[in-house]
């Protein structure tokens, strides 16, 4: 019986997708890798210039060779629907600094050095899906389709640098924090057996940001995490998040560091609080490093980490270093022209304009309204993000989400103005007292119980602000 009108349902535009098969060698040595197109396509190129380096026998599956100049394929003009190539990796994974501490049975390579891929568009999704021996696995930072790790879509993203999948015999794990699967490859030194303790705590500082809004930005974050050898210093000397085909974090870890004091260390928090704004770029980075500090902070105490105290401390701390630091520029020009010598302008200036904002979103409100309620209402509009914000774009898109402006006359006061944003009165008015370059805490203050609301422990449960439905925007 045919369809009538009332029977047919509506045409679903899905995009065809181009389909990649990733064949992993055993040996880690090689990949073969066989791309099948949806359509022909006229343009072929990795993101890196260094991939004319790896790649190797590329031709279309007809046999016809081809070639690739520093990281562009030559084409033939009516394009093609087919393409084969193998990639060294071996060579490419000890070109990669990530793999000097690590056993030679797992790697860390970067796609943009082997993924020779179309431009991104709206006519077709890139999927991929490795082959792997028996025993090895496979970490990718791109969307996971199945439970194998085996089966990926990759979306466009800001592509801030250059993230990694690991390929080999790694430690690979899953956890459930603040709404989100945790994705964590847990890579293997070259002596030692893996900590595999390293999971839990990395899931810990994940868990933090819950404590801002109740969840995680980003509903599956990959995480690397990368043994060094020992040392002193720092139990995590270092931490990025990479926007390349997803969001990654990756954390660099001691291998003789201990467990208290790497759950004592703010880099992880400060890393994982990234995910809560977009990419914003290089010129905006006195804004996203401002944000993560400030962060850091109120989410290790919230942890309970921190007492109140300290957090005002490590606070006050941070803004005297960023006074301090190139006083002639603003943070704008800091972060522009400023180079190593402005670091702690650029990241601690942000800080107090996230101060400033939560604590004016809180006076005028009752406490009903807060930093964390406009970035949650921010994660529900528009994360994770698949390109760059700019940063007047995204403080604009924040006083939108809360109603009325907070963060543009704060951007505008301080963003081109030399010096260091005042700092002193609003904490004068939450009640920390600085005497000799020590934090005391006053509760007799104007604004004592909104300091203490910020600062205060609180478990995940008690993360979302009661006041979060009553923003205003869209």
């Amino acid at each position: 019986m045919p369809l009538t009108k009332l029977d047919a349902q509506p045409a679903v535009d899905t995009p065809p997708d181009h389909d990649y098969v990733v064949q992993v060698a055993a040996g880690l040595d090689r990949l073969d890798i066989r791309a099948q197109f949806a359509f022909p396509v006229h343009r072929l190129s990795a993101r890196s210039r260094l991939a004319a380096r790896y790649v190797r026998h590329l031709e279309t599956c007809a046999g016809e060779a081809l070639r690739i100049r520093r990281r562009q394929v030559q084409l033939p003009a009516p394009g093609i629907t087919c393409l084969r190539y193998q990639v060294n990796l071996a060579a490419a994974a000890r070109d990669d600094r990530r793999n000097g501490t690590l056993h030679r049975d797992n790697v860390l390579v970067s796609p943009s050095v082997w993924f020779l891929r179309p431009e991104f568009g709206d006519r077709a999704e890139l999927k991929i899906r490795f082959e792997v021996p028996a025993a090895m696995n496979v970490s990718a930072p791109w969307q996971l389709l199945d439970d194998t790790q085996a089966r990926y879509r990759v979306p466009p993203s800001p592509e801030n640098a250059s993230a990694a999948v690991a390929f080999g015999s790694f430690v690979d794990a899953r956890r459930q924090v603040g709404g989100a699967t945790l994705r964590i490859a847990l890579m293997r030194a070259k002596r030692g057996r893996p900590r595999t303790e390293l999971i839990d705590w990395a899931a810990s500082a994940a868990g933090n940001v819950s404590l801002s809004y109740g969840r995680l930005p980003n509903p599956a974050p990959h995480v690397i995490l990368v043994p060094l050898d020992g040392g002193r210093g720092s139990p995590v000397p270092f931490g990025r998040v990479i926007r390349d085909g997803g969001e990654s974090i990756e954390l660099f870890v001691r291998q003789n560091a201990s467990l208290e004091s790497l759950y004592a260390d703010w880099t992880a928090t400060h890393e994982f609080s990234h995910l809560m704004l977009p990419y914003l770029g290089s010129r905006n980075r006195w804004i996203s490093e401002g944000f993560a500090q400030y962060f850091q902070n109120v989410l290790l105490a919230r942890a309970g980490t921190y007492s109140s105290e300290l957090a005002a401390q490590k606070l006050y701390e941070g803004f005297r270093r960023g006074q301090a630091s190139v006083p002639r520029l603003s943070p704008i020009a800091a972060t522009r022209d400023g180079g190593r010598a402005a670091t702690m302008k650029v990241y601690w200036s942000g800080a107090v304009l996230a101060l400033k904002a939560d604590v004016e979103l809180r006076r005028r409100s009752n406490g009903t309204q807060t930093l964390d309620s406009v970035l949650e209402a921010f994660m529900h509009c528009c994360l994770p993000a698949t390109r760059a914000w700019g940063g007047t774009e995204l403080l604009e898109k924040l006083d939108e989400l809360a109603g009325s402006p907070v963060f543009m006359p704060l951007y505008h006061r301080y963003g081109n103005a030399a010096g260091f944003p005042d700092y002193l009165p609003v904490f004068a008015e939450l009640g920390i007292e600085v005497d000799r370059n020590r934090v005391e805490l006053r509760d007799d203050a104007p604004l004592a119980s909104l300091r203490e609301a910020i600062l205060a422990p609180r478990t995940a449960r008690e993360a979302v602000p009661r006041g979060a439905q009553s923003l205003g925007g869209t």
